[in-house]
């Protein structure tokens, strides 16, 4: 189900225009078995094609051509039409899924966030999913949509340019579509004998009270198929400084007697849910000290290249403790890991890079 926002604010060459191209790549990797209906709103919703055979794709493009930008924005109707007609021909045991192509500006009808994520979350209860695409810069509501999809099990996207819309739409077309791990949680356990001290790097709004591990009626993250997540922490080792005194009345956890678990650094437990599941899966392992390995140069591309995404982002935000840390110390690290790199995205990001470097030496 396409749900196209097609109000005034989605005019442009980098919303409704780039949307159009955007919704032919995945159009283009349909199979006869897919079936597609289109709902569009501005002032008002309706629909633009009614369930249709992915074998005839030219009625498919026709309807999408026919796309213009106008009126207001009633995005909680379209919402409400598009579950309706989702509903009428929902395929059991198959995917059934909304993309909601907007820049996430409604001001007709629902339009509180949470008032959309609860909506959305009942309809996830009868087996449709809603994944966003967001389009366009100036008023991009990504923050909704991000909450939205999240509360449909579905994910969220942004398109600025069709290279990334084949990215998201035809390569990741799976990953996009097909939720393998829903409710995924990871819950990490430090060894007071080997860290002293620790720090998530983002993922903040993601995390949940200890207590909510194991139940199973609390949402977590959905995981699409070929996805995969990567959560980083940056460790005081035992024996290193930590950046904060110890407390005085608190007993010092590196007097813990030795134990047999002494070469362990950290227990890990990952939970998930089948998609069909209510009742999740545990598996749970231990991490040896002798993972670790001693200098940055000698841990594995992956690694490498994922912390200076994750610097730069940091140092995007201003975060003190990047302070001490160069836009050109980001872009080594990422060049001496770029691995093979078949769509170019590692060399995209590097360049992304240089560009911020290039704009913050402007404004000293």
């Amino acid at each position: 189900m396409f749900l196209i926002d097609t109000s005034g604010s989605m005019y442009g060459p980098d919303r409704l225009d780039l949307l159009k191209q955007s919704l032919k790549l995945l159009v283009n990797k349909l199979r006869p078995v897919d079936k597609v209906s289109i709902v569009t709103y501005a002032g008002k919703a309706g629909v633009a094609l009614e369930p249709t055979s992915g074998r005839n794709k030219a009625k498919i493009l026709a309807a999408i051509d026919k796309f213009e930008a106008g009126g207001s924005t009633a995005g909680g109707e379209g919402l409400k039409l598009a579950y309706k007609l989702a509903e009428s021909s929902q395929i059991n045991g198959g995917i059934n899924r909304i993309l909601l192509a907007t820049d996430g500006d409604f001001n007709v009808g629902i339009n509180s966030t949470e008032e959309l994520k609860a909506f959305v979350t009942a309809e996830k209860e009868k087996g449709i999913t809603l994944s966003t695409l967001g389009f366009g810069d100036d008023n991009l509501n990504d923050a909704m949509m991000v909450q939205i999809a999240d509360a449909g099990n579905g994910n969220y996207s942004y398109i600025d340019s069709l290279k990334e819309a084949q990215k998201v739409l035809q390569q990741e077309m799976s990953a996009t579509l097909v939720t393998v791990a829903k409710d995924a949680k990871a819950q990490i356990e430090f060894n007071p004998q080997q860290v002293l001290e620790y720090r998530q790097i983002g993922y903040e709004k993601r995390q949940l009270k200890q207590e909510d591990f194991n139940n199973d009626k609390v949402d977590a993250g959905d995981i699409g198929a070929g996805k995969k997540v990567t959560i980083l922490y940056e460790l005081t080792l035992a024996n290193g400084k930590p950046s904060i005194d110890p407390l005085r009345y608190q007993v010092n956890k590196t007097t813990v007697p030795i134990t047999s678990k002494s070469d362990e650094i950290a227990f890990l437990k990952l939970r998930w849910k089948a998609p069909q599941d209510k009742k999740s899966k545990l598996v749970s392992l231990p991490i040896k000290k002798k993972a670790l390995v001693s200098s940055f140069e000698q841990a594995g591309i992956e690694t490498r290249f994922i912390a200076a995404v994750a610097a730069y982002g940091q140092k995007l935000r201003h975060n003190p403790e990047l302070s001490q840390t160069s836009y050109q110390q980001i872009i080594s690290w990422a060049n001496h890991a770029k691995g093979k790199d078949p769509q170019g995205y590692r060399s995209e990001f590097v360049q992304l890079v240089k560009k911020t470097a290039t704009l913050e030496d402007k404004k000293k």
